[in-house]
């Protein structure tokens, strides 16, 4: 199976447009990536865009075509493949025609602990034949992993001609189709939770199967907030004969986009489940696996695929990207909102990205903007929020929908509407007015129905904007999905230069205010917790007080785990560590006093 072992980090997916074309910037260095496919329309454009830059054929694919959507992203796919296989392949051959700039970049951007990286410093100081060279980068050198992530509740009916089209038309399955049936030998990321309907769908597709070779052409990362979720599903997929080559943890609270909160557990002691309970993980599911393998008369591997654990959210420094390697055996740690202010590595408009390089804390905010109902890390101020409350204020709420992506809610008849959309907004306003509820509380259901906003055009219309795309029928407005840790960035950086502050080669960091990142997101569950408390009521009921309290022991449970873990001699060497120590009683002692305020309310 494929491992690529040139760098320890990886770039998440980041909004719909943020990572679309990410791999043709870092892929041919190693840089593994995840790309959206909810926006088949902006694909089809993009490939358009890159087939005239890199004087490549096309042929547009119109909705007209049958399974337009699932073509779409396979050519799109293919494409990023060639290419990004393409520069590669150059970066080897320029030793031979001396022109070894894009060479020197790559050798820069690896870590300085890097086997690669020596030996290649070696051939290259040794004067070593041009041809040994290349024969040594060929062997050595691959591209990083082309992911991409579905976004599995994002899976909206789809209609022709008035009629409801079969289930394997539906957005996140087209999605899978379109992936299952492209050159790249990468994997799909699930993530939001289980969608029985596009997991019953994967067998499908031969790819995801062994091989001659025992290699899964197509691999599963699936991504999970803890251990239990990890063991069902993984458990789930196995009795399909499909493997999960990757469980990826992210942080509830302390993450870019959507933020899933946990039971008040947090990201710590959920490594450290993993960490004991690998090899168990493994076992479990490889004997299911097997069996349903035989079952499907599949080719059966002799031993266990390899399965990497790796974690994403909240990550700022060098020695936090180290600590998390060693100390819970990582695979590799995703950096994404950081990567917000490299314009080298994603597409961001240069209005958002100057406002996000000078953002604070109380710029960045977990926001009710989202569509899905669930809670989105947004900016203060980005353009799409300003273009939504302009047209609140002149009486025409919520966005024409020119994309239709989260057409999910069913209220008002079988058709699903957007709840970001005029149309539903405009019938919620209609059936609230009927209410006469008094003033107060009108404002309050007013607002939460007028909050959502078309992130499903905003997250994509940055990638037209920069490309010098129109963008007419999107408008301007541009939301943006930092997670909190950006607050602690400031200012435009190069590709060079934040890998090297993941390296610990250079540090980007000018503030000395920043918390570590496991402080950091307990003290974005504390504030979580005290909304949920503001929230109580006399009806409230005994089952949301109950889950309450379960959510403060959990968190405290956290930071007992925390304060052994950092008192321990293993940690001896952590810089701040006697800080860091000190920020959890303190928090702690917050979260005491909530507690009291808890028992107060409910009793």
């Amino acid at each position: 199976m494929k491992n690529n072992k040139l760098h320890s980090f990886h770039i998440p997916v980041m909004g719909i447009g943020f990572t679309i074309d990410t791999p043709l910037k870092v892929a041919q260095y190693g840089i593994s990536s995840v790309i959206s496919t909810v926006d088949d329309m902006l694909v089809e454009r993009l490939r358009k865009f890159y087939s005239e830059k890199f004087d490549l054929p096309f042929q547009e694919i119109t909705t007209k075509v049958d399974d337009f959507r699932a073509k779409r992203f396979t050519a799109y796919l293919d494409m990023l493949h060639d290419v990004a296989s393409d520069s590669l392949e150059e970066i080897k051959k320029s030793f031979q025609n001396k022109t070894t700039k894009e060479l020197d970049k790559l050798i820069d951007l690896l870590p300085d602990v890097s086997d690669i990286k020596n030996k290649l410093q070696d051939l290259l100081n040794n004067n070593t034949s041009k041809q040994d060279v290349y024969e040594w980068l060929n062997k050595n050198l691959q591209l990083g992993d082309i992911d991409v992530n579905i976004m599995t509740k994002v899976d909206r009916d789809n209609y022709r001609n008035g009629k409801k089209l079969p289930p394997e038309y539906n957005d996140a399955l087209a999605a899978l189709r379109g992936f299952a049936n492209s050159k790249l030998q990468s994997s799909v990321v699930l993530s939001a939770g289980m969608n029985p309907r596009l997991y019953g769908y994967i067998d499908k597709f031969e790819d995801f199967f062994p091989d001659e070779n025992f290699n899964l052409r197509k691999r599963i990362i699936l991504k999970v907030s803890d251990y239990r979720s990890a063991l069902i599903q993984g458990k789930y997929l196995a009795k399909r004969g499909i493997w999960i080559s990757e469980y990826r943890i992210e942080s509830g609270l302390n993450c870019g986009g959507h933020a899933f909160a946990t039971d008040g557990f947090l990201v710590g002691p959920i490594l450290e489940e993993f960490k004991k309970n690998r090899g168990s993980l493994i076992e479990q599911v490889h004997d299911l696996y097997i069996k349903a393998l035989d079952e499907k008369g599949k080719r059966i591997p002799q031993k266990p695929f390899d399965v990497k654990i790796t974690a994403q959210g909240g990550v700022g420094t060098s020695e936090e990207h180290e600590f998390l390697l060693d100390h819970y055996k990582l695979d590799s740690i995703g950096w994404g909102s950081p990567f917000l202010l490299v314009p080298e590595a994603i597409s961001l408009d240069k209005e958002t990205l100057d406002k996000l390089s000078n953002a604070k804390e109380d710029d960045l905010y977990l926001s009710n903007i989202s569509p899905l109902g669930v809670p989105f890390n947004s900016l203060r101020g980005n353009t799409k929020d300003i273009e939504k409350d302009e047209l609140i204020f002149e009486g025409k709420p919520g966005s024409k929908c020119p994309k239709e992506f989260v057409k999910l809610n069913t209220e008002f008849g079988e058709r699903a509407l957007c709840v970001a959309s005029r149309q539903y907004q405009t019938k919620k306003i209609k059936e609230l007015d009927l209410k006469e509820l008094p003033e107060l509380e009108h404002k309050k259901q007013y607002k939460n129905i007028t909050d959502k906003s078309c992130i499903c055009v905003g997250l994509s219309t940055a990638t037209l904007i920069t490309n010098n795309l129109d963008y007419t029928i999107e408008g301007p407005g541009v939301s943006v999905c930092p997670g909190p840790n950006l607050a602690y960035f400031e200012g435009e950086h190069s590709l060079k230069d934040m890998v090297g502050h993941i390296y610990g080669r250079k540090n980007i960091i000018t503030r000395d205010d920043r918390p570590n990142m496991f402080v950091k997101e307990l003290s974005l569950y504390i504030d979580y917790f005290k909304n949920q408390l503001s929230e109580l009521s006399v009806e409230s009921s005994k089952k949301e007080i109950m889950g309450l309290k379960k959510f403060q022991r959990n968190l405290n449970a956290g930071i007992e785990y925390y304060l052994d873990m950092f008192d321990s001699a293993t940690t001896a060497a952590i810089e701040h560590r006697d800080k860091i120590l000190f920020d959890f009683i303190a928090l702690r002692d917050d979260l005491n006093k909530l507690t009291i305020q808890t028992i107060q309310v409910t009793s």
